[in-house]
């Protein structure tokens, strides 16, 4: 019945013609391909086929090919070939989970031949199980059927070869022989690993958090027993009793890349609990309990019933500001001025003037001032002027104001590239008054409105976190923005950085260079923190250092440079949910009353927490420099958990309160080691919100 059923499977996969049928002939296979995967369809001359038809067709002729290359290949145990054809092609073009003719998949053949390497690089491409295997006894039967036929083949042709005179025919017959017999080792192979293998053992290192007040999260590994075959699937089962009767879901996982699985839809408040078994061609394995036993969906918020302290901000901000331009628009500032005298002595002056400069223009060179210049690249080009200078134009060169007040300020203003008309005008009604501080601020919105002009766009970018001063009195301040497309600008071309390094000539001494050479000489660098500080963190649960110091005018933050956006931090786990159970046990261990808890019984998500936090606080302490015996004197701040959208969330830890802020002139026992700057505290918090 069985060999009844193979045949009309083969009649059915009659379109696809058998692969090679030797090694040598998966060899020369491999050989003549080897340049074909690599053409281009749309090189060929479109005249020179006769149509859209020919050339599909020649397409999937070479997509037949690759899934013959993929199933010799897994036949013959090569891994790499393997692994180069799931590369180059999708499963769908391999037909990965399309049987042969002889009613197998690639997977079928790498779990029965117990070639484990070969197995998890299908799965993890999506491979599947043949279909027609929907018993133990179905298989075994196949793969017997497969022994007895090929078997039978290599009998009639060793007689054929024996009692025939040595001609071309008999030639022929010698090199199907030496196929079958090839064909018959590899199916006896096939059968006696199914035959000798095991159902699996049980999944190891079986973890149970919670992942929200609706959710469970369970992690798991592979068994550890090699002697068993591939395993192929898992199954995570729930329920609210330990005994799993009755049980309340069930979850089958195929896609082994990740193995964990999220139960979602729960009551909060409600034990679950978890087990996970493992699956292989022998069937199912016995079940592991998960570490702890059972989790209760919740959240630390449910300690306090504390709302999320963002939660509208954005929206009445948002509001704020529509009331605030609602009130302008009727504002004398957006009305024309109807002094007439005044404004035709402006026009007759402003005429005059052009008649000398011709309009607004990029600077070629500084003159003891305040700056601004944009930086825009992409890939390894940055934008130039004609004359081959970073575009750059004054604010103001009579500049005599605080620097670091008004750099904030600016740093602000980035965030509303778009409002710069609107906050000129709101400026503008200021312009009478005598105010240092409002003219310079007024000067650098004409100098935003000016180069935006002249590149034809709006936004200009984030705001390098410190300017550039020379000896010569220039201030540069920095604006960066990476193009991801082929953006035209205008006034403007794209050159190679080196090409801009190499041929700049420098009108400076290097001891005392101009703030455009030091840009130059340092615009690798602040593409690099730029790059950096736009960079996200993986989903988890965070451990951050908060260290400060304070100079005259500003407070500073320590950040690591490769992620100058974020506090100095390691990972705790990659859950970032803290169940209530885990907050409340932080607050006994921050309470004045019990300032050493004990230690958390075993088998519990708070010992789980307690023994990840002692992992990550050594290594905290190692990163920033600190002696382990002083972490006795940090404390983790125990008011909130820093939520950042959901997926990435922070505990803190604190130095002891004397230590937490650096006052100006004292000196930090602690050196952090190289890979650390400080920013501003209020660029931090811009670059924390970006």
């Amino acid at each position: 019945k069985m060999t009844q059923q193979m045949r009309d499977l083969q009649l059915a996969q009659a379109r696809k013609p058998p692969g090679p049928s030797s090694p040598n002939a998966a060899k020369r296979l491999y050989r003549n391909l080897s340049g074909k995967f690599r053409v281009n369809y749309t090189s060929f001359d479109e005249g020179s086929l006769a149509g859209r038809g020919e050339k599909e067709k020649l397409r999937k002729s070479y997509l037949f090919q690759s899934n013959a290359a993929l199933f010799e290949a897994v036949e013959l145990q090569d891994l790499d070939r393997v692994q180069e054809l799931l590369k180059q092609y999708s499963p769908e073009e391999l037909d990965l989970n399309t049987p042969n003719s002889e009613g197998l998949l690639p997977l079928d053949i790498a779990i029965m031949t117990n070639n484990a390497p070969i197995a998890r690089a299908l799965l993890q491409a999506g491979a599947k199980e043949s279909p027609h295997f929907v018993s133990l006894e179905s298989r075994s039967l196949h793969l017997s059927t497969l022994v007895r036929e090929a078997e039978q083949r290599v009998n009639e042709l060793t007689a054929q070869v024996v009692n025939e005179a040595p001609n071309t025919d008999c030639s022929e017959k010698e090199k199907q022989l030496k196929a079958w017999e090839w064909r018959y080792r590899l199916y006896k192979r096939m059968k006696a690993g199914f035959e000798h293998a095991r159902v699996p053992d049980a999944p190891t290192n079986v973890h149970l958090s919670v992942a929200s007040s609706s959710s469970v999260q369970v992690t798991f590994w592979e068994p550890l027993s090699i002697n068993s075959a591939v395993v192929t699937k898992y199954k995570v089962e729930w329920s609210c009793s330990p005994t799993f009767s009755p049980p309340l879901g069930e979850a089958v996982i195929d896609k082994l890349k990740n193995l964990h699985f999220t139960i979602r839809g729960l009551v909060s408040g409600t034990a679950y609990y978890v087990q996970v078994s493992a699956y292989n061609m022998k069937g199912w394995g016995p079940p592991q309990a998960s570490v702890p036993p059972f989790a209760i969906p919740s959240n630390w918020r449910e300690y306090d019933g504390r709302a999320p302290r963002r939660r509208g901000q954005a929206e009445a901000l948002d509001h704020l500001l529509g009331q605030v331009k609602t009130v302008h628009q009727h504002c004398v500032c957006h009305e024309p001025c109807k002094n007439q005298p005044q404004s035709r002595k402006h026009s007759v002056s402003k005429s005059l003037k052009h008649l000398f400069h011709p309009g607004s223009k990029f600077l070629k060179t500084l003159k003891r001032g305040l700056y601004l210049t944009a930086i825009f690249y992409k890939d390894d080009n940055i934008l130039v002027t004609h004359e081959d200078q970073i575009p750059v134009v004054e604010i103001d060169d009579t500049y005599s104001c605080l620097l670091m007040q008004d750099f904030l300020w600016f740093t602000k203003v980035s965030c509303m590239w778009d409002e710069i008309l609107w906050l000129r005008q709101c400026v503008t009604v200021s312009q009478s008054s005598c105010s240092c501080i409002l003219q310079t601020r007024f000067k650098m919105l004409l100098a935003i409105s000016q180069m935006q002009g002249l590149l034809g766009i709006q936004d200009l970018g984030q705001v390098f976190f410190e300017p550039i001063k020379d000896k010569q009195g220039n201030i540069l301040i920095v604006t960066l923005k990476e193009v991801k497309t082929n953006q035209t600008f205008e006034s403007v071309r794209w050159v190679p950085i080196c090409k801009l390094q190499t041929s700049r000539k420098s009108v400076s001494s290097p001891d005392e260079p101009t703030a455009l050479d030091t840009l130059l000489i340092s615009v690798q660098d602040k593409l690099a923190y730029h790059q950096r500080s736009s960079h996200a963190l993986s989903p988890g649960l965070y451990l951050g250092y908060l260290k400060l110091c304070s100079a005259v005018d500003q407070i500073r933050v320590l950040v690591p440079e490769r992620l100058p956006n974020i506090l100095c931090h390691v990972k705790i786990r990659s859950n970032p949910n803290i169940s209530r159970e885990e907050w409340e046990w932080l607050q006994k261990m921050a309470s004045v009353e019990e300032p050493v808890p004990a230690e958390p019984e075993a088998e519990t998500s708070q010992n789980h927490l307690f023994q990840e936090l002692q992992v990550a606080i050594k290594e905290l302490m190692t990163l920033v420099n600190i002696p382990l015996q002083e972490a006795k004197d940090f404390r983790l701040y125990s008011q909130e958990v820093l939520d950042f959208g959901g997926q990435v969330s922070f505990l803190l830890l604190l130095p002891p309160s004397d230590d937490v802020c650096t006052a100006p002139g004292q000196n930090n026992p602690y050196t952090p080691r190289s890979g650390f700057l400080t920013l501003p505290l209020q660029i931090f918090e811009l670059g924390e919100e970006r």
